[in-house]
């Protein structure tokens, strides 16, 4: 166990964004049933993930996170789980079939309930309300009532995880995953998309290339990962009583985990080196990971880094950049040369979403197809320029088939935003949209691999 750290430690610590419950009594009573309740992940799934992550940090493969920006309530369905879990493995499809790299598949699933918000209140009409935090929190309708705190909420959130857990397990490991199945994974609206034939081409060509194994004798009877994969969740660690209470020390190992998934993450606006959330993300074993904004210093994430992951860990950490289309080249170099000149163990992961939000003329929150892919573009090739390799990418997607954000194959534009435009939140990349930047993304993954052998002969 970790020296001088108990679950509970980051509660004399100063909790940026921490909603303000007004029944201290009700919010004890939930926390301590939660307590009580079973693990939503185990030990040893975390440190397989984290396993997984060690290669990412050194090269040897990719990560793909992606999922809801906020779960809700509301939109709680087995079909919109399985179209979300469809479309990324659609995407770890075309990233591992064109450059060769096997993907870590983590969803923003089962638990991604609680939301940073820039301004502790909302105003509409002259009437002020406090801001919508995840329904995990409060509720999104602009109404006093609805926008109270109420602790019994982490309960339906607990049990919505569970669920959400239930079927992802049984989406990976009861044959859906079976590659197979490769060509019945295409939904509906994208195989009308111009994306659509192109996932079309890759599927036949996987098929042929798993009919080329089976008559070497390697088939999804006697090959496990042919007709499994491994799916893992993450959230940000927001709410820390929520997470405090899902806390358990491993009886294989006596390290505490927090299990309500696999993976954590603080945020740009929860990391201070003396706050609650970085205090307590230090001492659980999961993998965690780190949003990295424009904001970041170099000596300021040197020392972020030793207290999250001092024993240099390789998997332990994952430092997740998020900047806006043009700032990579400004914030991101200095970073990359301080981590790598002390020697520090990292996997360098883009989120292309949370730099490039505007709002509409029309008032929606959305995003640009263009500008998400610029952001990757820049970052790779600072990763490129630097020496470094980016492990990979973050991006806030659904399986529905929304109108959330601008540009694409699709070419929504600002006038078709209200069609489908389904969010609690932050717009989201829908299907099609996300499967397009999956083969764009590909190019590049694939590019960087290709250069990585010049690179190492050069330092030779």
């Amino acid at each position: 166990m970790k020296r001088n750290w108990s679950p509970d430690g980051w509660r004399s610590r100063p909790a940026a964004q921490a909603p303000e419950f007004p029944d201290a009594a009700a919010l004890a009573r939930v926390e301590g049933e939660l307590r009580r309740y079973p693990p939503l992940v185990f030990a040893g799934e975390a440190r397989k993930l984290k396993a997984h992550l060690a290669n990412v940090a050194e090269g040897k493969s990719f990560l793909l996170q992606g999922g809801d920006c906020a779960e809700s309530f509301a939109e709680f369905t087995a079909d919109n789980i399985r179209d979300t879990f469809r479309v990324i493995l659609q995407m770890a499809v075309v990233l591992t079939f064109a450059a060769s790299v096997p993907v870590v598949k983590v969803g923003r699933l089962a638990g991604q309930f609680a939301k940073p918000r820039t301004q502790p209140t909302e105003r509409r009409d002259g009437v002020e309300l406090p801001a919508y935090r995840g329904d995990i929190v409060n509720g999104i309708e602009f109404t006093l009532e609805a926008r109270v705190p109420d602790p019994a909420r982490q309960i339906r959130a607990y049990s919505q995880s569970a669920a959400t857990l239930n079927l992802l397990r049984a989406f990976a490991t009861g044959g859906y995953a079976d590659l197979h199945r490769v060509h019945r994974w295409t939904l509906g609206f994208v195989e009308r998309s111009p994306v659509g034939e192109k996932f079309r081409d890759l599927a036949n060509r996987t098929t042929e290339a798993l009919a080329f194994m089976e008559a070497c004798g390697i088939d999804s009877q006697t090959f496990q990962g042919l007709r499994e994969t491994e799916f893992y969740t993450s959230h940000e660690a927001l709410l820390l009583g929520y997470e405090e209470a899902l806390t358990r020390v491993d009886s294989t190992s006596g390290d505490w985990y927090d299990t309500s998934a696999h993976m954590l993450w603080v945020g740009d606006r929860t990391r201070d080196l003396t706050g609650a959330h970085v205090e307590f993300l230090r001492g659980i074993s999961n993998p965690i990971a780190c949003k990295v904004g424009p904001s970041t210093k170099a000596d300021g994430l040197l020392k972020l880094i030793e207290i999250l992951n001092p024993r240099n860990e390789p998997g332990r950490l994952t430092l997740i950049t998020r900047f806006g289309t043009g700032k990579a080249a400004e914030h991101l170099p200095p970073l990359v040369r301080a981590v790598e000149r002390e020697g520090r163990k990292v996997g360098w992961v883009c989120d292309p979403m949370h730099g490039n939000t505007v709002t509409s003329d029309n008032g929606y929150k959305t995003r640009s197809f263009d500008r998400i892919l610029g952001e990757v573009r820049d970052v790779f090739a600072v990763h490129r320029a630097e020496g470094t390799r980016l492990g990979g990418v973050h991006f806030e997607l659904t399986g529905q088939d929304v109108t959330e954000c601008l540009g694409g194959a699709q070419e929504i534009t600002e006038r078709s935003l209200s069609d489908r435009y389904h969010t609690h939140c932050d717009p989201r990349l829908n299907a099609s949209q996300s499967l397009e930047l999956a083969f764009l993304v590909a190019e590049m993954l694939k590019a960087q691999r290709s250069a990585a052998p010049a690179k190492v002969a050069e330092a030779s």
